[in-house]
């Protein structure tokens, strides 16, 4: 199901880390918040002998380890270059195919799921890709300790789990104090590309990012899929279906 089925995982911790950042359960919340919340959602998922095999051979060179100081990215990466953020990349579909597509970008990817770090690292050692590096952690702790104010060019997030029941809404990644870090670690200029194929979610993005007085919207409402983001396997059997597709991107003001 595309980049969904890594970012149920991402989704939880990013909420989780976000919301309840007391170490002692059952203490008060910084922000009101229902308790009981996880910092993961274990889902079903076996690592192939395939993706094992990316692991063990390519996972030295492009999983970089978390560390709570900021990243050096041109020792990370060899090289200085623009710095696109995703949260949460599934299987890495998508992600193989824009850094493919935009070489002159590096790619700093963050997902919690290991047979998906595993299909990525496949696919980076199929298709000759050298310009992605993988965090496999929670993404709030690599914005708040890894990336510096102002150090990235975009962010992508991709079919984020729509957590579809309203009682459920809350643990949606999409909320306000995420998106506000996330406009603080843009420069000027820099964007949040998400996309969902959930109406009610897509509503919400909508009004989350508009409401963040650091960002502004490059369209009057939701806007045209950009020419680097492909259509999933996921994607294009929804389509087939009838189901609608809504991509948002705002920029840093």
């Amino acid at each position: 199901m595309g980049h969904r089925l890594g970012t149920k995982l991402q989704s939880a911790a990013v909420t989780e880390t976000l919301f309840h950042q007391d170490p002692h359960p059952g203490a008060p919340a910084a922000v009101a918040h229902p308790k009981g919340i996880k910092s993961y959602v274990r889902r079903a998922g076996r690592t192939t002998s395939g993706q094992a095999k990316a692991l063990e051979d390519l996972g030295p060179r492009y999983v970089l380890d978390y560390a709570a100081a900021p990243l050096d990215t041109t020792a990370a990466f060899g090289r200085t270059a623009p710095l696109v953020l995703e949260i949460g990349f599934g299987m890495g579909e998508a992600t193989a195919h824009i850094a493919g597509v935009r070489p002159g970008d590096n790619f700093l990817c963050c997902e919690v799921h290991e047979p998906g770090v595993g299909a990525l690292l496949k696919r980076i050692g199929e298709q000759g890709l050298t310009n992605i590096r993988i965090l496999q952690h929670d993404a709030v702790e690599v914005l708040e300790h890894m990336l510096a104010p102002e150090s990235l060019t975009g962010v992508h997030i991709f079919f984020p789990d729509p957590w579809h029941k309203k009682r459920h809404n809350k643990r949606r990644l999409i909320q306000p104090p995420l998106v506000a870090r996330l406009a603080s670690r843009l420069k000027p200029g820099g964007y949040i590309h998400c996309a969902t194929d959930w109406q009610p979610y897509a509503e919400q993005m909508l009004q989350v990012l508009s409401a963040e007085p650091q960002l502004a919207n490059t369209a009057p409402g939701y806007a045209p899929k950009p020419d680097y983001r492909p259509l999933t396997k996921f994607e294009n059997r929804g389509l087939r279906l009838g189901h609608g597709v809504w991509d948002l991107v705002f920029t840093r003001r």
